[in-house]
This record gives structure tokens, C-alpha cells and sequence, in this order.
């Protein structure tokens, strides 16, 4: 009989194993759709990562996962780039449509000002904070 194991750290065979299965079950409801994954990196002049955007596109959608940029960067245009990037490379993959999720003490502003929209949000997470979800119709 299966018995529940609550595991130690984040074991990547262990997850894997649970994300490919939820892969293979999500595929077979979706007419063999996989995600395909986009990952866009910022890199200083010694070919260090110092920001980027990991997301993938499946099922029509964008779904960016993580955007990050060091402190330094910011404010220079860097994450506009980076947004304008995967959003074009969604169009090239047939993705119209972009969702995403931010938290109250992240960049909230940054997203609505390149025309993302609230769909839901979530009050007390992280408690005294708020959880947004956002999404944006691409134009072709």
C-alpha cells in the first residue's frame, strides 16, 4: 500500500518525477500539449547572469514563472526588454495571451505600466501583503 513521505529538502528527482507525471496527465487532457519553456538571461560584460525571466508557453498562454534583475539594473530598461523579449517570443509560438504572478512588495506598477491587468488577487499573502495575478492580450 502507498504511504506518504514528507521529504527533506527539495529533492530534484523526487520533484521531477512528480512535474513529469503532471506533464504526461495534463497531456493527455490537452491533445498532446507540453510546455515548452522560455528562459531569457541578463548578462554582465564577464558573462554573469545578473537578471532574467524564466517562464513557458503551453496551452495558447505565456506563463511567466519567475523575473528577476539585480538591484543595480534596475530602472534602466532592462525588465521592459526582457518583457518585450518573451512577449514576442510568445507570438512567434502562437501564445497570445500572457499570465503571471506578483506579490504587493514587487513590481505590481512595473507590470500594469506595460498593460498587464489585475484578474484576481489574493489579500494576506504574505500576511499584510496582497498576491496578484495578472494577464495581458498580446497583439499580433
Amino acid at each position: 500500500m502507498p504511504k506518504i513521505v514528507m521529504e527533506d529538502g527539495a529533492d530534484q528527482a523526487v520533484m521531477g518525477t512528480v512535474i513529469t507525471g503532471l506533464t504526461s496527465y495534463n497531456a493527455f487532457h490537452a491533445n498532446g500539449d507540453t510546455p515548452n519553456y522560455l528562459v531569457i538571461s541578463v548578462r554582465d560584460d564577464a558573462g554573469e547572469v545578473v537578471g532574467g525571466l524564466i517562464g513557458a508557453t503551453y496551452l495558447g498562454w505565456l506563463q511567466i514563472h519567475a523575473v528577476w534583475l539585480a538591484d543595480e539594473l534596475r530602472g534602466q530598461g532592462h525588465g521592459t526588454a526582457i518583457m518585450a523579449a518573451a512577449e514576442a517570443e510568445a507570438l512567434r509560438r502562437h501564445c497570445p495571451r500572457v499570465f503571471l504572478e506578483t506579490l504587493s512588495f514587487q513590481a505590481l506598477p512595473f507590470y500594469e505600466k506595460l498593460g498587464y491587468q489585475v484578474a484576481s488577487q489574493i489579500p494576506d499573502f504574505p500576511p499584510g501583503g496582497t498576491r496578484y495575478a495578472l494577464t495581458k492580450q498580446l497583439a499580433y
